[in-house]
């Protein structure tokens, strides 16, 4: 048996897109559209680690998704959870968990999935502004 990836239903495939890979750094793998059932999938994978694959897939007729907390989450190693952090900011994203303790963070896609983001290695000695920034939201 072999893990193949983790679906997440997206409702704007455009800003999921500009979330998980422009702000999240995952890169995008393969993408096909499917007419006949209205719908597009989108593969995508941490660089470097293509076996481990999230899909979007996007229903082209609107529906609302509730319930993005009952998922999980999706986890992430990183080389610096700060540096991380200060990219996603930089995209617009809220950081709704800090890694006050140089190891941990939260953050939430467009569909309020929530990403977990791990430091590689040993937690980095606490800093600010991270350290003193208080919680925001739900992850």
């Amino acid at each position: 048996m072999k893990y193949l990836h983790t679906m997440v239903r997206v409702a704007d495939l455009d800003a999921s897109l500009r979330f998980y890979c422009d702000a999240l750094g995952l890169k995008e793998l393969s993408r096909k559209d499917y007419p006949q059932g209205r719908y597009t999938l989108v593969f995508l994978a941490a660089p470097g680690d293509e076996s481990a694959q999230v899909e979007l897939t996007h229903n082209w007729d609107p529906e609302t998704y509730t319930g993005g907390r009952n998922f999980g989450h999706l986890a992430y190693a990183v080389d610096d959870i700060y540096a991380a952090c200060e990219r996603l900011q930089r995209h617009g994203v809220t950081i709704n968990r800090p890694p006050r303790d140089g190891h941990m963070a939260f953050v939430r896609s467009p569909d309020q999935i929530s990403i977990e983001l791990l430091q590689r290695g040993g937690p980095l000695p606490p800093a600010e502004p991270w350290q003193s920034m208080p919680n925001t939201g739900n992850w």
